[in-house]
């Protein structure tokens, strides 16, 4: 896996800039990384919550959920291996598409936003929060009740 590292100047406004100028603080930051993955390598959520919200993605990606071109350029596959073997391709995004509804619901009402807008739409817990015009520092708490809800879901121990 290619790691996207880029040095960034920190500033009030958010804003970026290159290079950062002489007293300012920067930080090198993988733009590849996802929130959940963010979250999990300093410690903040669980080894069970973050495989369960690893799996969540994996089966909204799997579904098909995200927008997307009307024209598909991948190759036409005609043999199946590994996991959803004697399905096809349509009856793997139909199993997919159940097993994300069910864990979304399993998450409950009010914390199904937090888990999709973090977990699936890849949004940083402090945009999710202002989003939903919640307190400050308070998404990351929410997310981890969603998160032990989907892993009671997927049965992860």
């Amino acid at each position: 896996m290619t790691r996207f590292l880029a040095e960034r100047e920190l500033t009030n406004e958010g804003a970026t800039q290159r290079k950062p100028r002489r007293g300012r603080r920067s930080a090198t930051v993988n733009l590849a990384e996802s929130p959940l993955t963010w979250l999990h390598a300093r410690g903040h959520l669980s080894d069970r919550q973050f495989v369960a919200g690893e799996r969540l993605r994996a089966d909204y990606e799997r579904a098909q959920l995200a927008p997307s071109v009307t024209m598909r350029w991948e190759p036409v596959r005609i043999r199946s291996s590994g996991a959803g073997q004697g399905l096809n391709p349509t009856e793997r995004q139909i199993s997919a598409k159940r097993r994300f509804d069910g864990a979304i619901a399993a998450a409950g009402d009010g914390l199904s936003d937090v888990l999709w807008r973090t977990v699936c739409a890849g949004e940083a817990l402090a945009g999710v929060e202002k989003a939903l015009e919640w307190p400050a520092r308070s998404g990351k708490l929410v997310l981890k009740f969603a998160l032990d809800r989907v892993a009671g879901y997927y049965r992860i121990s």
